[in-house]
Order: structure tokens, then C-alpha cells, then sequence
């Protein structure tokens, strides 16, 4: 609900405005709390929150939600931002914990007075993090979480990174497709991360309903670095296709170690593979692991030829899962600001009023964006349409690859 604007808060809003016209400057601090023109400094800019990763085992994930992200930043200023206003970005390292993203969720909403957040880089992060939104009446959009009861955190809280559970079969099937007379099943999960054991769930599920054997059920930590026993358990056992639950550093060198003790069935990666720089880890022995995607690079339409082409531009490479996410989770603030505005003029609200239309409005909004059309249901989980399979391709040096796309169905 709207609150009313006070007697006191007008006055500051109108010196605000006067103290811009003259292009003058000083301090805002007596402000900051419920005006976000005053809060915002520089050219009136919009602070977004993004709480990503950037130390830790999960840094190189957390960097593929900020490359998305500072794209989205150049692509959407250069068309004029929000009506005239340009986005800022304010960056808080979440690292790999709760305790990180906790923090960082809290620096974003009370001393950087962001209007939403981005955020965080992992789904177990989110569980703890996501309430301190809700409970501040902070919209967040995750760019990366995809275990189940995100959104159900609570109103404030949505996702533009689909479930596992609608992604994840489709690359059973693939690998299913591609040898009809695999039967045996090794799966191997992450069990300290929650998205990784809720994934793993789903993975499960899948082998059974399409009537294969689940010979074994391996456990490991994402801190490490030895899988020797895991990996020779589950050879013994002669499987067909092995189903990885993991992130990219730990679930890279499961796959390099099963490989260099001899298994040669068909691996499949779950959605923490969704990075080029599993390339670097498992190198040679990534080739013909296969992975199910909420984004292709391939997919046309003209946001994802602008992004795939701003992205090849800066980074040299194809653009990854997460950076599209993050990149979409970017555009749904744009375009539900810039509706929100020819309603209400987001000039004249205060920051906490901010904050709750911005959220329903992104709530009622269709967005073309490079994951193709999405939109949200009431609680706040993504709509999308499009989903794809990819195959790892190794080149010859072994140490570069690419993400080679197959049929979802």
C-alpha cells in the first residue's frame, strides 16, 4: 500500500529539485531514507543491489552474473535507462556462504538504500538472505537459484532462473537419445549445497520414472578436490551414464577423475556445469558431457543477437546460462521501472513506496528477453517457454570448448 507523502518529505523534494536545476550539489543524507532521487547522487542515477559472488569457490559463478549484469547496464542506458534516469549498480561480495550473502543483503537495503537486488549467486544462500529482503519489503530477483520454494520465501522474492525440476530431465532424455541401451545409473551429488541435493532429487526421480537402474548414489562436499573413491565405487559397478550434482570446480574434476580411471559412458552435468569455465577445469575429458540449459546462445531474437554480441565483444567467448539470467533479471527492474513510472512518476515516491509498487509491478509484466518471453506467476516464479540441451565440445588444444546445442525433446 502506498503511503502518503508528509508535509516534510514534499519540502525535501522540492529543495532536492531546486538544488538539481541550479546544479548545485551537497549533502543528501538528511533524505537518503525516503527519497531515491536524493539518494542516488550523480545524473539521478537508480541503484540496483547486486549481491553475486566474487570471492570464494563459487567466485567464477558469481563473475558470470556480473558480466550479465554489466551488460545489461550499457545496453539499457545506452536506450536511455528509465525514462531519462540511468541504472546504477552497487556490488556487495556475497561470497559462498550464508553468512556472506546475508550481510551483503543487508549493506545493499540499509546503507546503500538500493530500491531492489539481484541476487544471490547460490540457492542455499538464498534461503537465509532472501528473508532479510522479504522482511524489509525489498524486491529480489535470483539470476541463479533454482532449487525448490524460492519464490515461496515470501512476496518480495521472485526468480527469472527456472526450477530444476522442469530443466533437469530433459538431459536424461537427451543422453537417453543418444544411447537407447544405457540401463545402469551412477549419480553423484554435492550433499553440503542445497540446491545440488534438491537437484539431485530430481535426478533421481527421472531415472526411475524412465524405468533405468539407479546402481549407486555417491555423496561429496563442493570443497573437494579428491573423488578417487567415489569415482572407482561407482566404475565397479559398471555404470552406463553418471549424473553429476555439483559446481563447476568440484563437479569438473569428478568428471576428469572418472575419466582418467576409465569410465567411458555418458556423463551428465547438472545445471552448476552451466559455465565455460568447466572448460578449464576437466579440459580434454569435458568433451560429450551433456547438459540441460534454460539459455542458448543460438536462440533468436533481437535482445539475445544484442547481448550475444555485446557479450562476444567483451568477454571472447560464448555467452554462458548465468550471465543471461542475470542480464534478464536486469531488464525485468528496466522495463517494470519504466512502466511503473508512466503510472505513477517514480519521482515522487518514496523509497520504501518504491520498492513495493516497483515489486508489483514486475510481478504483472511479459519480458522479451535473451532466455526468450517469460513472465511470473503469482508467487513469484519464472514463466519460459524455450529450454535447450547442450554437449560439451572440446577443440583440439584441449583446452578450449563450447556449449553444442541439441534438441530439448
Amino acid at each position: 500500500m502506498k503511503k502518503p507523502l508528509t508535509h516534510q518529505t514534499a519540502l525535501l523534494f522540492i529543495c532536492s529539485m531546486l538544488l538539481v536545476a541550479c546544479g548545485k550539489s551537497g549533502s543528501n543524507d538528511a533524505n537518503s531514507a525516503n527519497n531515491p532521487t536524493a539518494i542516488t547522487g550523480a545524473a539521478n542515477a537508480i541503484p540496483i543491489g547486486i549481491a553475486f559472488a566474487q570471492t570464494s569457490n563459487v567466485a567464477l559463478l558469481g563473475q558470470e552474473g556480473t558480466d550479465g549484469v554489466k551488460i545489461a547496464q550499457k545496453y539499457f542506458n545506452d536506450k536511455g535507462g528509465i525514462n531519462g534516469r540511468p541504472i546504477k549498480l552497487v556490488y556487495q561480495d556475497t561470497g559462498g556462504d550464508e553468512v556472506g550473502a546475508i550481510n551483503a543483503f543487508q549493506t545493499l537495503i540499509s546503507k546503500d538504500k538500493v530500491v531492489g537486488i539481484v541476487g544471490p549467486t547460490l540457492s542455499q544462500q538464498a534461503f537465509s538472505a532472501d528473508p532479510v529482503a522479504e522482511r524489509n519489503q525489498v524486491p529480489v530477483i535470483g539470476a541463479s537459484n533454482t532449487a525448490k520454494g524460492i519464490p515461496e520465501i515470501g512476496d518480495y522474492v521472485t526468480r527469472v532462473s527456472s526450477s530444476v525440476a522442469v530443466v533437469a530431465p530433459y538431459s536424461v532424455k537427451a543422453a537417453l537419445k543418444q544411447n537407447p541401451n544405457l540401463k545402469r545409473v551412477a549419480v553423484f551429488y554435492a550433499q553440503n549445497d542445497a540446491f545440488n541435493k534438491f537437484e539431485t532429487e530430481i535426478f533421481q526421480k527421472t531415472v526411475r520414472n524412465l524405468g533405468l537402474d539407479l546402481v549407486t548414489v555417491q555423496k561429496f562436499q563442493t570443497t573437494d578436490t579428491d573423488f578417487q573413491a567415489q569415482a572407482s565405487g561407482a566404475i565397479n559397478l559398471k555404470p552406463d551414464l553418471a549424473i553429476i550434482s555439483g559446481l563447476a570446480v568440484d563437479g569438473g574434476n569428478l568428471v576428469k577423475q572418472l575419466r582418467e580411471l576409465g569410465y567411458k559412458g555418458i556423463i551428465v552435468g547438472g545445471n552448476g556445469f552451466n559455465t565455460s569455465h568447466i572448460f578449464s577445469v576437466c579440459r580434454a575429458l569435458c568433451d560429450g558431457v551433456i547438459v540441460a540449459q534454460a539459455y542458448s546462445p543460438v536462440y533468436a531474437s533481437e535482445i539475445n543477437t544484442a547481448f550475444r554480441k555485446a557479450y562476444l565483444e567483451q568477454y571472447h567467448r560464448e555467452p554462458p546460462q548465468v550471465s543471461a539470467q542475470a542480464f534478464a533479471a536486469l531488464q525485468v527492474y528496466v522495463e517494470a521501472f519504466q512502466s511503473l513510472d508512466k503510472k505513477s512518476n517514480i519521482n515522487k515516491l518514496t523509497l520504501p513506496q518504491l520498492r513495493t509498487e516497483l515489486n508489483k509491478e514486475l510481478l504483472r509484466g511479459k519480458y522479451q528477453t535473451p532466455l526468450g518471453e517469460i513472465a511470473f506467476t503469482p508467487v513469484g516464479d519464472i514463466i519460459q517457454k524455450e529450454f535447450y540441451v547442450a554437449q560439451l565440445k572440446m577443440e583440439p588444444n584441449g583446452i578450449n570448448g563450447k556449449f553444442s546445442f541439441l534438441r530439448a525433446n
